[in-house]
């Protein structure tokens, strides 16, 4: 069957792009350089309790409970070095303000493979892409950095949507900006519930990014997953 697609979304992280080493060791080389001793694996650990937990308290970065999302990554990463011992409150302002800032440039980031071929080509046949993913305003600065962002027509982030992904709201938001009508329109994401079925139950199609060693999820019809980013070509030009 041949897809009639107008429009392509994408997710971002662990689409697109990766963090280029784990979380607690940036925070941990960070540290370092302001003096400060922690364990890269005691912070990773930390940092994923506090970033669930504040996640579960403040969804969405605060949106709606008077937070910026600024102040929610400030309060994550100062508490996730307190949680790993950390009691200097003047180094931690600076730390933080630091690798907040840092988390916006393509030091920290690096594109998967296939991304960069997939999304040129994916223009010169003539589609319409966008952005839907469950991030902070930083994110047009990353993909400048990283240099993406002249391929999309629009950035849709789940600050600036007020809602988050599995909510179909803001799906139906990014068909308004991409000017398509659901069945025109595919997601590609590697999330199974908050790109894959989300963008389904709004009646897009959608494309499961499963590389290997990606745990295996719920059953997909293999016409659906991609292996890497380079098959989605196959699966979009019949």
């Amino acid at each position: 069957a041949m897809l009639r697609l107008r429009l392509l979304t994408w997710d971002v992280k662990d689409t697109l792009l990766r963090l280029r080493q784990p979380v607690g060791q940036s925070y941990a080389a960070e540290a370092r350089a302001q003096g400060l001793q922690v364990q890269p694996e005691a912070l990773g650990r930390s940092f994923r309790e506090v970033y669930g937990a504040q996640s579960r308290r403040f969804p969405n970065y605060g949106h709606g409970q008077g937070l910026s999302s600024r102040q929610w990554w400030l309060d994550v990463i100062k508490q996730s070095f307190r949680l790993s011992g950390v009691q200097d409150e003047a180094a931690l302002a600076k730390v933080a303000e630091k690798l907040y800032r840092d988390y916006c440039s393509s030091e920290n980031w690096e594109l998967l493979p296939g991304a960069a071929e997939t999304l040129r080509r994916c223009r010169q046949l003539g589609f319409r892409m966008g952005i839907v993913s469950n991030f902070d305003n930083r994110l047009e600065v990353i993909l400048s950095q990283c240099e993406l962002r002249q391929h999309f027509q629009f950035v849709l982030t789940s600050e600036a949507a007020g809602v988050a992904k599995p909510d179909g709201r803001i799906f139906q938001q990014a068909l308004r900006l991409g000017g398509a009508r659901p069945g025109q329109a595919a997601h590609v994401g590697d999330d199974y519930s908050r790109d894959y079925r989300a963008a389904r139950a709004v009646g897009m199609h959608a494309f499961l990014l499963r590389t290997a060693g990606h745990a295996e999820g719920p059953e997909v019809p293999p016409e659906h997953v991609l292996p890497t980013l380079s098959h989605l070509l196959a699966r979009i030009e019949k």
